[in-house]
């Protein structure tokens, strides 16, 4: 009975030792564990420092320069000549010196302009007048339909014309401003006018006859 006794005390005492070597083991994995979160913040900041030092990039804008002015580009030209200024001058005489200078460029133009006309072949005199085409002038048969104006009456001209693809009448008028100089025309009279130089900025025709008066 001794016996028996000792050995259920003995398989009880074994597994009561076993966890404890099993923690042993887990506690040993857990400390390196612990331990790598240290230690990865030092190396961190050292990463960070050459982005913080890196400049921006400059941009195209910045690296274009403006264009200058003709006026700045003027006065840099004056900066950079060499040689002995010039005199005071009153705005008399520069008034003067410009007057001359504008008469000289005048000629070199009028100079190299002949001398184009040479080489192109035209006359050095000037373009000739142009002719009027040949034919007879203009005649239209129209009804006076004011005579307000002095030595000017307005003619309404009537076109009836067939249509080439419908075969219809189509009626159209037009007004134009003829010139009468002794006012024999009045208001309903069946006129014949014909056209005639620029006499005004709208004439262009002139009283011929007046082929009926008006009842």
């Amino acid at each position: 009975m001794a016996e028996e006794e000792k050995q259920d005390q003995t398989e009880e005492q074994a597994p009561e030792e076993a966890p404890a070597e099993e923690a042993a083991p887990a506690a040993a994995e857990e400390a390196p564990a612990a331990e790598t979160p240290e230690e990865a913040p030092a190396e961190e900041p050292a990463a960070e420092e050459p982005a913080a030092e890196q400049a921006p990039a400059p941009t195209r804008a910045e690296d274009e320069e403006a264009p200058l002015s003709p006026k700045q580009l003027r006065k840099q030209a004056r900066s950079k000549a060499t040689g002995p200024a010039k005199p005071q001058r009153s705005p008399e005489e520069r008034a003067a010196e410009r007057d001359q200078q504008r008469k000289h460029k005048a000629a070199e133009r009028g100079r190299y302009r002949q001398r184009a006309r040479g080489r192109r072949g035209e006359p050095a005199a000037g373009t000739p007048a142009a002719e009027r085409a040949p034919g007879p002038k203009k005649v239209r048969l129209g009804k006076v339909v004011s005579t307000k104006a002095d030595k000017t009456i307005t003619v309404q001209i009537e076109v009836a014309r067939r249509h080439p693809t419908y075969e219809k009448v189509v009626r159209r008028s037009a007004t134009l401003h003829a010139h009468d100089a002794e006012n024999t025309a009045q208001e309903g009279d069946t006129v014949r006018v014909v056209e005639t130089r620029p006499l005004s900025r709208t004439k262009r025709w002139r009283l011929l006859e007046v082929v009926e008066r008006a009842r």
